[in-house]
């Protein structure tokens, strides 16, 4: 039986490296995958997944109007998909999660989401709590903190590498806007932002 999947972490915990290689092991059998990555990451190299040590990959770019799941079943007729995987899932509308869940239920296909599970002020992103609303599997990937400590944080940080407590949810970055840090190292660093 087909599962929704939910692998979340903080940032730099080897979220993309862990997507591609579940691709790459896909393929080495000859199975098909369907790759999915937020429009919104805008970044080099947009449009598709890559990781820190170098991995990448192209892949669909989904919006919050995109229907997955109507594109993965018209890309199913084709050919079987036998998994879908998608990267920068705090990004899904929980709509989107529901139709990624049909197609685990009603098209027998697992789905495997990777993501943050919470902003740089400890929110959770749309996607991450409907995903651990109802996602079959949650399994939590580990980054560490300069402590030594599970980093389960975000801080956002700006040019100067200050903390920063105010902002829209999203604001693309990679490590010259966010630092992963343990929960008590996060409090730290808010409680010194102005």
């Amino acid at each position: 039986m087909a599962k929704l999947y939910f692998y979340y972490a903080s940032m730099n915990a080897g979220k993309s490296s862990t997507l591609l290689q579940a691709a790459f092991n896909y393929g080495e059998r000859d199975m098909r995958v369907s790759l999915w990555t937020a429009v919104i990451d805008d970044r080099p190299g947009f449009g598709a997944i890559s990781s820190r040590i170098g991995l990448f990959s192209d892949a669909h770019r989904f919006e919050s109007q995109t229907d997955i799941h109507a594109r993965v079943t018209e890309e199913h007729a084709e050919a079987p998909i036998h998994c879908v995987l998608v990267d920068e899932a705090q990004f899904l509308t929980t709509q989107q999660v529901w139709q990624l869940a049909r197609l685990a239920d009603e098209a027998g296909i697992p789905v495997l989401c990777y993501g943050l599970r919470t902003d740089f002020q400890g929110e959770l992103f749309p996607g991450s709590a409907a995903l651990l609303g109802i996602a079959d599997s949650l399994v939590e990937l580990k980054a560490v903190c300069h402590c030594g400590r599970k980093a389960t944080m975000n801080l956002r940080v700006d040019e100067s590498g200050k903390a920063v407590s105010q902002g829209a949810q999203t604001e693309i970055g990679g490590d010259d806007r966010y630092v992963a840090l343990c929960r008590r190292h996060f409090c730290e660093a808010l409680a010194h932002t102005t």
